[in-house]
């Protein structure tokens, strides 16, 4: 096919249907009527899947790969489902580790712009239709299927999945979800529905309440992972994370390794493992499958290492709770000197995040090339308000140069702050 058609296709969805993650608040639907329309359209495409559903304000991007790596090592077909993409629209929508069809794509928008412009649905609402309308093409097993923002009005929620699980509970996307702990579980609760198990990957004393109402609400067994799983014997490098974890459900031993690291991802990594063997009920699982599938789960913009000498790694934590445990990781790291490369979106709060940042960096400021991100100089007003100074930057590749320009072979080399940032790094590597 002609690439031309496809990457127009692709922009007829970004620009005439708002996306999220490049405009922000405009984007924001406040229920999934839109979505119901487009799927009674395709013929309700989310009743023919047997779906594991993922929400969280941190990890569930992670978990979701690691959730299908292990039904794909334990043998079946498995779509997956998760956003934003990096550097291809396409990695948002993958079989077996293969992203979808360009042709499909965009057979899909242009065989079908009558009822888009008659629907008016939002780029979210297009792409997760257009994904679980391929996994039934497809013939999946198995979808997993990664919330985009909040849960209970996101698009994903026509689902009804064999599993539900929540990650964790941080302060993100507060304009939408609420200003208290409580109110964002609350939204993010709303994903566990009648008699379907959940698993909660994190215990917040803030947040249980709200969990066990719902569960009871909706005669969902309930299980929070963290109090399942005993853990011990961590060690944990630049390239592998490994573990013991020992169920309190099944007495079952899980010797760990992952090629995901960061001391965060044990909690992902629980979170899954509670969900396996809540599911493994109803779809059989090998220990040998997913201690196998935890171990050749790879994704992109997770504590990537991309240099060596000095160390490069990008990481898309963007929140303070997700930037804390990326700081974290940073500081078991050897090096002589750190320099750090940071970008953000305009309606990102910054004071709680700046707290966390060492004054003894050296800094290079940059705004991501959308248009939601945030002017540099404003964010260099922001740091300058903590006490930390940098230099500004057109673009992140040209701060990301000048870095390695002034970096000595044993100094590290950390990218991030926002999505964005890292996908524009690794678009101009690529």
């Amino acid at each position: 096919m002609s690439n031309n058609r496809y990457e127009d296709c692709v922009k007829y969805m970004q620009a005439q249907l708002p996306m999220y993650h490049r405009v922000g608040a405009a984007a924001y639907k406040t229920d999934i009527t839109n979505t119901v329309l487009l799927c009674e359209h395709f013929g309700n495409p989310q009743n023919k899947l047997q779906c594991i559903h993922i929400a969280g304000t941190n990890g569930k991007t992670s978990s979701s790969h690691f959730m299908a790596s292990i039904l794909q090592k334990a043998g079946y077909k498995v779509g997956l489902y998760t956003s934003p993409h990096l550097v291809d629209f396409r990695e948002r929508i993958i079989v077996d580790g293969k992203m979808i069809d360009k042709d499909y794509v965009a057979d899909f928008v242009e065989n079908n712009k009558a009822v888009f412009e008659k629907i008016r649905p939002s780029f979210f609402e297009m792409t997760f239709v257009l994904a679980i309308k391929y996994f039934v093409d497809m013939k999946v097993d198995y979808a997993v299927i990664e919330v985009g923002l909040g849960g209970r009005l996101d698009s994903t929620n026509v689902i009804t999945p064999l599993v539900s699980m929540i990650t964790n509970i941080g302060f993100d996307h507060t304009q939408f979800l609420g200003n208290t702990l409580p109110a964002i579980a609350f939204e993010k609760a709303g994903i566990i529905k009648k008699n379907v198990p959940a698993v909660i990957g994190e215990t917040q004393p803030e947040t249980t309440m709200v969990y066990v109402k719902k569960a009871f609400q909706e005669d969902a067994p309930l299980i929070f992972a963290d109090q399942v799983f005993r853990i011990s014997d961590v060690v944990q490098t630049m390239d592998k994370l490994s573990f013991k974890a020992v169920s309190g459900l099944t007495d079952e031993v899980y010797d760990v390794e992952s090629a995901l690291v960061g001391h965060y991802e044990i909690k992902n990594i629980t979170s899954v493992l509670a969900t396996v063997e809540v599911l493994s009920k109803q779809v059989p699982v090998s220990k040998q499958a997913v201690l196998d599938g935890l171990k050749s789960s790879i994704l992109r913009g997770r504590w990537d290492i991309i240099g060596r000498n000095p160390l490069i790694v990008c990481d898309t934590g963007h929140n303070a709770e997700g930037l804390a445990e990326t700081l974290e990781m940073i500081s078991f790291a050897r090096y002589r000197k750190l320099h750090i490369i940071f970008g953000a979106v305009s309606d990102k709060k910054m004071d709680k995040t700046i707290s966390l940042f060492p004054k003894d960096a050296t800094y290079y400021f940059c705004r991501p090339d959308i248009p939601r991100g945030m002017d540099v100089d404003v964010l260099t007003g922001w740091f300058a308000k903590a006490g930390i100074s940098g230099k500004a930057f057109e673009s992140c590749m040209d701060a990301l140069q000048a870095a390695k320009t002034a970096a000595s072979p044993d100094d590290m080399i950390y990218v991030g702050g926002s999505t964005f940032v890292v996908a524009d790094i690794l678009s101009a590597l690529r």
